[in-house]
């Protein structure tokens, strides 16, 4: 089994050592750049009218370039050293159960999903929390939207993908730390929609006229130097290549705007397309997914990078030489709109593909970290026929490792199971470890237990209601339509049910009733699934319906004091403690 808590201290330590290194590198590179800068000036100084000058001026300015692009890029590995610190640092944050201020994803809650709601999918100390590790705005989404997927499909492939993933952490981590290097200002979304809906304004003559005008400048140029022309004529050529991008300038500043908001989020996904085009996958649905990057003839990589090779020339339209000269003489400006038109017209159409499918890797590389993570979690072998889930020492991944009393659990289909048990015995974290353990499944993660068997199933949950003024909805009410939506979706097809406590909002006598007759309806209809409940009442469905199985949660009072076992047991619970925590609180006498 992995140490983790070894691992991710070591990474951190080797990148905190490199860092330090790099710092040092950045202080003698900035005080070299200082000192090229002072002896250029100096040398002006010393040899003003020497033919000395002339040698040792541009070997100056040649240094101190060199200088600025090597300080530019040891600064851009520094942040990238900084990024993979701050990966593993809040690795072992969340080792040691830290985790409640990362993003919780609240802002991807369906109040009416199947399950989500009951779960703790999203919010604070959810499933989400503890296990997001994306980078991308388009990530985030994918992973929630991985979570909210009810329906069981390609189990099989998604287990292959995230096994190797898994095996990867220097690679997911180098991944991660790349994608995080910016932070466009505009999404992914927005840059392809925009692609997808740009209407060209650059007429076809702008690819082959401006390379003409500019041929025909130099020449106008050179024969007004050699005198065989008049200036004036080269003059007027000038005004008329300024007329001539005038034309188009107003339209051409507008869209040059919108090609730099999308310039930060195509280069950033350049780099990732880059790094996954270079990496081999074995995994049936990690090569689809990298198929997906594939251009007939060229990489991806390289066709978005002659996209932000345009875009930054098209920039530089607003450089004062290139507004005076290249402007005039050149069609500057109407020509590198025009490659870039050209560029969105060609592959504008393959961009949101190309954005979801790094979105994709991006979700699966949270999926993988979470599997490398937990060794002590088992990928479910994945069966047929009337078991519908069986594992042994099953528990709730999100329970404190040194807390978590683990159970052995099994259901068939068509098997309804009543669970009793007496208040804060345990009843509802188990429900919600299975449920978990089931939505897990589902997404090809490993879950907490071992030697797990699954057949592939739907699920629907009912443990909160809420009432609500806005709809004018009450508590019971709402919980009248979740039991409504539940038994309609079971008509669709077979779903696991999952129920905490039901009809909450009526009266006790009428409560066990209308539970009774519930449950009674959902064993007919051949469901599977569990109930928890106080009501022992609900406990005879198992002498009148062989379908239906009871289970309890133990309570005790030991020497005066509530003691509970946690553990999973066949019958009926027959302590409860109200009366007793009651009193034991001093509420009442």
């Amino acid at each position: 089994m992995t140490d983790l808590k070894g691992f991710y201290t070591h990474q951190k330590d080797t990148f905190q050592k490199e860092l330090q290194r790099v710092k040092k590198k950045l202080s003698i590179l900035a005080t070299l750049r200082l000192l090229v800068f002072v002896g250029f000036w100096f040398s002006i100084y010393l040899f003003w009218g020497a033919m000395a000058l002339v040698v040792v001026l541009p070997l100056l300015v040649v240094l101190f370039l060199y200088l600025v692009t090597r300080f530019s890029n040891v600064k851009r590995h520094k942040k990238y050293l900084e990024r993979l610190v701050a990966i593993n640092t809040r690795e072992l944050e969340i080792l040691n159960r830290r985790y409640q201020d990362l993003p919780d994803g609240k802002q991807f809650l369906k109040p009416d999903h199947p399950y989500a709601q009951d779960l703790d999918i999203f919010g604070r100390g959810s499933f989400y929390q503890y296990a997001n590790r994306t980078t991308l705005l388009q990530g985030k989404e994918v992973f929630s939207g991985l979570l909210l997927d009810g329906y069981p499909k390609d189990i099989a492939k998604k287990q292959e993908a995230i096994k190797e993933l898994a095996k990867l952490p220097e690679w997911r981590q180098h991944f991660s730390a790349l994608a995080g290097e910016t932070q466009p200002k505009i999404s992914p979304d927005l840059v392809s929609d925009w692609m997808k809906n740009h209407k060209p304004f650059m007429p076809k003559w702008a690819g082959i006229v401006p390379p003409i005008f500019t041929l025909l400048s130099i020449f106008a140029v050179a024969l007004a130097f050699m005198g065989l022309v008049p200036e004036s004529l080269v003059l007027f050529w000038y005004f008329l290549g300024i007329g001539v991008v005038g034309r188009y300038a107003k339209r051409i500043i507008a869209f040059t705007s919108k090609v730099s908001e999308a310039q930060e989020t195509i280069q950033q996904h350049q780099r990732l397309i880059s790094e996954l085009e270079e990496h081999t996958f074995s995994s049936e649905l990690l090569q689809e997914l990298q198929k997906k990057l594939m251009v007939e003839g060229e990489t991806t990589s390289k066709i978005l990078k002659r996209f932000s090779q345009s875009m930054t020339m098209l920039e530089q339209q607003f450089n004062l030489i290139v507004s005076i000269f290249a402007q005039g003489l050149g069609l500057y400006s109407i020509y590198y709109a025009f490659r870039v038109e050209s560029w969105i017209g060609k592959y504008g159409q393959e961009v949101e593909g190309w954005f979801a499918t790094i979105a994709q890797f991006d979700a699966y590389i949270t999926l993988g970290t979470y599997a490398f993570n937990h060794p002590d979690h088992t990928y479910p072998t994945l069966t047929e026929g009337n078991m519908v889930l069986i594992g042994k020492e099953v528990g709730h991944p999100l329970v404190d490792p040194k807390k978590n009393i683990l159970n052995d659990f099994e259901i068939q289909k068509g098997r309804f199971c009543v669970v009793t048990g007496a208040n804060m015995a345990g009843k509802s974290t188990f429900l919600r470890a299975i449920a978990l353990q089931i939505v897990m499944a589902n997404m090809g993660l490993p879950v907490k237990g071992r030697e797990v068997k699954y057949n592939p199933v739907r699920l629907l949950t009912s443990m909160r209601s809420s009432d609500s003024l806005a709809d004018e909805t009450s508590y019971f009410y709402a919980e009248l339509k979740r039991l409504k939506y539940i038994v309609e979706e079971l008509e669709k097809d077979d779903c696991f049910v999952i129920l905490d406590e039901i009809l909450k909002g009526t009266n006790s006598v009428d409560k066990a009733e209308g539970s009774k007759k519930f449950v009674e309806r959902l064993v007919k209809n051949g469901s599977t699934g569990m109930v928890a409940t106080h009501d022992l009442s609900l406990c005879t469905l198992a002498d009148e319906l062989p379908e239906v199985e009871n289970r309890y949660f133990d309570a005790q009072i030991v020497n005066g004091e509530l003691f509970f076992d946690y553990k999973f047991k066949e019958g009926v619970c027959q302590n409860m403690n109200a009366s007793f925590l009651l009193k034991n609180m001093g509420i009442v006498d």
